[in-house]
């Protein structure tokens, strides 16, 4: 399992009864997790002291009820900086667990010795494109959504990043690989994370499990002669692990050779010592 375990502003304080305790930066949250099958006494005072609950409803999805909560603050990981503010099913914007992956792929940008250019696919808030670009790479960022491309924006400049080399771009990512293929652009770098199910803005419908194999292997097209690392993050539940190696390794491997390992990442729990899963990612490198 890959660690988020050098957080300072964001901690899961405890998790038990389907539900984790978490401190983002001076505020207390309760989630839902659907990992958290155990039912364990809360001994953990912050249960009560909370600032944000997200009770989920038996119909499906659910609602926030908030404790002296702002409406956007901000918490930093290692000289970036995100803004967060709790909407719709549960999130706040940030997947903190990520920060194993922009940690492994921050190094390996910064000791590439030579330009790199990288390709953030469905990239939300931006934190992938933040860390990316503060170690020094061009990024393209896309995503369908035009208020999480300004979101991720807003990240930028508030990380010290709006001059950054980044291109924002709003667009459905299969439609925009297609053109960049034809357009002969090459990238030294793919990151993606694909939602189970979505729609782009001209109603194109994305099935994880039809479209993802697919996607992964025309995004192989894109890959420069020397490329540095290719990088798919998963939360859709029933999708191992071992299936983005295996996806990665028939689509990435044969042209590049390289090593795939794919892994579930995972967040500490301090008041039990044990790691919370929160999803899987599949790496690739040469």
């Amino acid at each position: 399992m890959w660690i988020a375990d050098e957080w300072k502003d964001y901690e899961v304080i405890d998790c038990s009864g389907g539900e984790k305790l978490e401190r983002w930066g001076n505020y207390i949250l309760v989630r839902p997790d659907p990992q958290v099958i155990w039912d364990t006494e809360r001994r953990a005072p912050q249960w009560k002291e909370k600032n944000g609950h997200y009770h989920r409803s038996a119909r499906g999805g659910g609602e926030w009820e908030f404790f002296d909560l702002p409406e956007q603050w901000s918490i930093g990981y290692k000289g970036l900086t995100f803004h967060l503010k709790p909407f719709s099913f549960k999130h706040t914007g940030l997947f903190p667990e990520q920060a194993a992956n922009w940690d492994w792929f921050g190094e390996k940008i910064r000791s590439a010795g030579r330009p790199v250019k990288v390709l953030n696919l469905f990239a939300y808030t931006g934190g992938a494109t933040l860390a990316a670009a503060k170690a020094g790479a061009a990024v393209t960022h896309v995503d369908a959504s035009k208020g999480m491309v300004g979101w991720a924006r807003e990240n930028a400049r508030a990380s010290g990043l709006e001059n950054a080399p980044i291109r924002w771009i709003v667009d459905d990512c299969v439609k925009f690989v297609e053109r960049e293929i034809r357009r002969e652009n090459r990238y030294d770098a793919v990151i993606m994370d694909p939602p189970s199910y979505g729609r782009g803005p001209k109603g194109e419908i994305w099935k994880i499990e039809d479209s993802v194999f697919p996607f992964v292997r025309l995004c192989a097209r894109l890959l420069s002669e020397k490329p540095l690392f290719f990088l798919i993050n998963s939360y859709t539940t029933g999708l191992a692990p071992s299936v983005l190696t295996y996806m990665i390794a028939s689509a990435v491997t044969p042209r590049f050779g390289g090593t795939v390992r794919s892994e579930e990442l995972g967040l500490p729990v301090t008041a039990s010592g044990l790691v919370l899963p929160c999803g899987a990612s599949g790496r690739w490198e040469a």
